[in-house]
């Protein structure tokens, strides 16, 4: 960490930052920390092979926060001059003492500026021209127009972002950290016969600009035809309570929804999730492991650090069946009496920090394979593209909408089918996963979790199946 880079980009000395803590505990907080941000945003979008929009943006400034007798105060500025700085430490210790918990104010409001080189590093998105990316958009709408002849509209899209951070807390931690994003995505849509089917692809790697290359554009493509037959042919099935069998990657985003943000600590403390009593208890079937990663490289819900300075880990949420942990910041760790997870997650220096999800996934089981599973159900439904989905934290019912999958007949895959929702409540689901195969994959496509603020994540799971779920068909 080179803390001299991070101290030029921002204006401030050590000396300085620590005055601001001073500032913000006067009132008689019992902690502060300082979150400086200088975000580079861009997005291309190319429509049929041409340019159709770009946009560059910048986010800069500094969030304070400070606790005192269990409430947030807030406030940050779009500068970090050293008046405006000073008159948003002043303002969140004036919020403090009064002893109320309201939103953040903006101590400083200023117009955002686009572009800047901050903090050149080999792989910097930055060094790239737009023109570089114009080619390589148009690579990949050339490479889905080459599969299949149906491709009637192509939408391409390249997007990334370059953050570097600077935390400053009143423990006198100092911690630095530049994050890069990058995501390639794709809306095709197909024509048969007077019918359309649009598919929606894409990657995203906390990576630099060297994930866009040959290779991704070719995934993507293949991505883009794979299954494209049966959507045309797909259907919807008959209703009812059934057996569930749920394919590798993707079928991640259930665990995520239905049962990772009943594990995030805030809910828990405030006795709104149902798993608040349940610590030490068991959960799930033996051999069951659920996991919240920070440590995969590359991978979108990757921190080196969390957005409170704490270091990114592999926390088990779930271990053997029983619940371990819930996913924490610095204020639930203290509520619990345990140490912060590193969860502690903002979108930007707007924001005060909250228990997020990183990398959500079920280990690997030791029950076979997907045909296994799929082997072992007379009469079921095997998915494996979801879509929007809706949760009670506080009852844990669910209902996700379910793009693609196909009914089970005897053991053998059937009818595809398409549109249809799986509805279930995330305890009872998670306490009826009968079978687990050892296939566990992250999926590395654009998620993005909306809990009160937009922070990317990423989820994956084994294929597994489900001993009951309500199907929503015809």
């Amino acid at each position: 960490m080179n803390k001299n880079k991070y101290l030029k980009i921002f204006g401030v000395t050590e000396a300085q930052m620590k005055q601001l803590v001073g500032e913000g505990l006067k009132g008689g907080g019992s902690w502060c920390d300082l979150y400086f941000e200088n975000t580079l945003t861009c997005d291309l979008l190319l429509r049929d092979g041409s340019v159709s929009s770009g946009a560059a943006n910048e986010s800069y400034g500094c969030g304070i926060r400070v606790l005192q007798n269990g409430k947030t105060a807030y406030a940050y500025s779009e500068s970090t001059a050293w008046r405006e700085l000073l008159r948003a430490a002043r303002a969140v210790c004036g919020i403090a003492s009064s002893g109320s918990n309201i939103p953040p104010i903006a101590a400083h409001k200023a117009d955002t500026k686009s572009g800047g080189q901050y903090y050149p590093i080999k792989t910097d998105w930055r060094e790239k021209s737009a023109a570089e990316f114009v080619s390589a958009l148009q690579k990949l709408d050339n490479a889905i127009r080459s599969k299949d002849s149906r491709v009637q509209k192509v939408i391409a899209i390249l997007s990334y972002s370059m953050s570097d951070i600077m935390m400053y807390n009143s423990l006198g931690e100092l911690t630095c950290d530049t994050k890069p994003m990058g995501s390639l995505a794709a809306s095709v849509i197909f024509m048969q016969n007077g019918k359309s089917e649009t598919k929606s692809v894409s990657r995203s790697f906390r990576m630099g600009a060297e994930m866009i290359g040959d290779a991704l554009i070719e995934e993507l493509a293949d991505m883009a035809v794979e299954g494209l037959d049966a959507s045309f042919e797909a259907r919807r099935p008959k209703g009812g309570e059934m057996p569930v069998v749920m394919a590798a990657g993707a079928s991640g985003i259930l665990l995520h929804e239905a049962m990772g943000h009943a594990f995030e600590a805030d809910f828990n403390r405030k006795g709104q999730s149902i798993f608040a009593d349940k610590m030490g208890k068991r959960v799930a079937k033996r051999g069951i492991n659920i996991i919240d990663d920070a440590t995969i490289p590359g991978n979108r819900g990757a921190l080196n650090y969390d957005d409170e300075g704490v270091t990114g880990q592999k926390t088990y949420m779930v271990e053997d069946g029983v619940l371990k942990s819930y996913l924490h910041d610095r204020i639930s760790a203290e509520h619990f009496g345990v140490a912060p997870t590193g969860n502690g997650r903002r979108e930007s220096f707007r924001y005060n920090p909250i228990p997020r999800m990183r990398c959500t996934y079920m280990e690997s089981g030791s029950d076979g394979t997907l045909q296994d599973l799929i082997g072992s159900v007379r009469k079921g439904i095997f998915v494996d593209q979801f879509a929007n989905g809706q949760v009670k934290i506080g009852e844990g019912d669910f209902s996700f909408y379910v793009k693609s999958g196909y009914t089970i007949v005897n053991g053998r895959l059937d009818m595809p089918v398409k549109d249809i929702n799986i509805i279930g409540n995330g305890p009872k689901a998670l306490a009826d996963i009968t079978a687990v195969a050892g296939d566990l994959k992250i999926d590395d496509s654009t998620w993005t979790c909306g809990k009160e603020q937009s922070v990317s994540v990423s989820c994956g799971i084994p294929s597994v199946l489900v001993k009951k779920l309500t199907v929503g068909g015809i």
